[in-house]
């Protein structure tokens, strides 16, 4: 089977190396085999495949996988063969609080990824996927979905009518953008292309900013909601943080899940106080997350936006391309 892994860390996307390789072995009680259909790129898979998370040499990278159940293992009840699954990010992390603080037990990162044709693995490292939705579709839902669904209605307790602020027009804003709206609420999202706020509006935005041109777009996004917004993605970290803080509404919700402008920086701690805004780091979710996910996406009227799709073997192309900025929603490979 074909495989991609990190032969040589410090060549960035240039290590990345396509191999062939034996299949795995039939799985053994309480394991699935699955056969690999699709990938879908993150922020947190292009810090491995690039060199930058110093990954460790051979690793079999990418997060994500969807794909179709093989064979059983002895005690498996909840999937059959010929199942479409999903897999999860934190394999170990099944329900309740949160438990893990790192990526040593995370595919594609601490061990080995779905970047591959087939694996053999535990079967509650995966969930169902959404019925209808195509294997490509399915692979957006591991970090990206999970995520946004995560920090809007997890941590959020998003209902209809709240105002959500989302920064960017990545994977994840833009579900976050379909999931709220099709939830019931009022979405606000910035971008520094007016052509990418069109396609945002496109799928819903009521209203839009490009930052660029508004350097105070935390003030504009806030007289746009009255009183401020309910909800806010922050995806940025500490340069975007001071105007998420702005947009927001006294007792709001904000959800750090990303830190693209680095992972340090002044926090303007007077004004989130004054303003009691509640201020909530994640990262993904549990399986049990996932499950109610999938349950949620099967009554929603709305498929993941997939801006482009690579072969397997050209996935350091979909890296350049997802370092280049130009995407709108996700990108995928297919085997």
């Amino acid at each position: 089977m074909k495989q991609v892994t990190i032969a040589t860390p410090e060549q960035g996307l240039e290590g990345l190396k396509v191999s062939e390789t034996a299949p795995p072995p039939e799985p053994g009680a309480g394991e699935i085999m699955v056969n690999i259909k699709a990938t879908s790129l993150n922020y947190h898979d292009y810090g491995v495949a690039s060199g930058t998370m110093k990954p460790t040499p051979g690793r079999v990278v990418m997060s994500d996988g969807a794909g179709v159940v093989t064979a059983v293992g002895e005690g498996v009840c909840e999937f059959a063969k010929g199942d479409n699954v999903v897999s999860v990010f934190f394999p170990d992390w099944q329900s309740g609080p949160p438990q893990v603080g790192d990526f040593s037990r995370t595919p594609g990162d601490g061990i080995d990824g779905y970047a591959r044709e087939y694996v053999t693995l535990p079967a509650h490292w995966f969930t169902h996927a959404p019925s209808g939705w195509s294997h490509a579709q399915s692979a957006t839902i591991t970090t990206a979905g999970l995520t946004a669904w995560r920090a809007l209605v997890v941590e959020g307790n998003l209902k209809a009518g709240d105002t959500v602020l989302l920064l960017g027009t990545g994977g994840v804003s833009v579900y976050a953008l379909q999931i709220a709206k099709a939830m019931g609420a009022k979405v606000a999202i910035t971008s520094s292309s007016d052509a990418k706020l069109e396609k945002a509006r496109a799928l819903g935005a009521d209203f839009t900013v490009n930052y660029k041109t508004d350097e105070q777009w935390g003030k504009t996004v806030a007289k746009w909601s009255g009183s401020g917004v309910d909800h806010v993605v922050e995806v940025g970290g500490p340069a975007t943080l001071g105007q998420s803080i702005k947009a927001c509404r006294v007792g709001g919700s904000i959800v750090l899940i990303g830190v693209l402008t680095g992972i340090g920086g002044e926090v303007p701690t007077a004004l989130l106080m004054r303003k009691q805004i509640r201020l909530t780091g994640i990262i993904v979710g549990s399986r049990q997350d996932q499950q109610n996910f999938v349950k949620a996406l099967e009554t929603m009227a709305f498929e993941p936006v997939i801006d482009k799709s690579f072969e397997l073997e050209a996935l350091a192309d979909a890296f350049r391309y997802e370092e280049s900025g130009q995407h709108f929603g996700k990108i995928v490979a297919q085997y």
